[in-house]
């Protein structure tokens, strides 16, 4: 059986300020969305703009770090998994799905000329990392933007 990856790495803009919520056992979680442009050329030559929304989640440090940090209209680069969420409709029992990411990792995206979220930033380039793995997060502080490969 061949082996499976479920990667995901987006840049987008917030839809949305992020709805921080805690669970009973007081574990943070972070809700909110992404929408990423997709500029293209259609078939009849002209330029036609395409926007995908995507429902995303975080958990912990990162949720607590993203929430305190990103507004609505941020532009962010996160890294996380797909996931599958089902349940059954409450008014007519059927089945409902959607996938969501579940942020792993995320950077800050400077917005050069924007002031939106901007608390704190020299706006000359920081951007911060947090990355988790099986609950065990580390909030680490990168170099410059020349440690960017993109």
């Amino acid at each position: 059986m061949a082996a499976s990856l479920n990667k995901v790495i987006l840049i987008g803009n917030l839809t949305r300020d992020i709805e921080l919520k805690h669970t009973a056992s007081n574990m943070a979680v972070a809700n909110f969305g992404l929408a990423m442009n997709r500029r293209f050329r259609a078939g009849d030559g002209q330029m036609r703009d395409e926007v995908t929304f995507v429902d995303c989640e975080a958990w912990g440090k990162t949720a607590e770090s993203m929430s305190k940090y990103l507004h609505k209209g941020r532009p962010v680069f996160v890294e996380g998994r797909l996931k599958l969420d089902t349940w059954e409709d409450k008014n007519d029992g059927s089945k409902k799905s959607r996938i969501r990411v579940v942020v792993e990792n995320f950077q800050f995206v400077d917005s050069k000329g924007s002031d939106g979220g901007n608390e704190g930033s020299s706006g000359g380039g920081s951007y911060a990392s947090t990355r988790s793995s099986s609950g065990n997060q580390d909030h680490s502080d990168h170099g410059s933007d020349d440690d960017i490969p993109f």
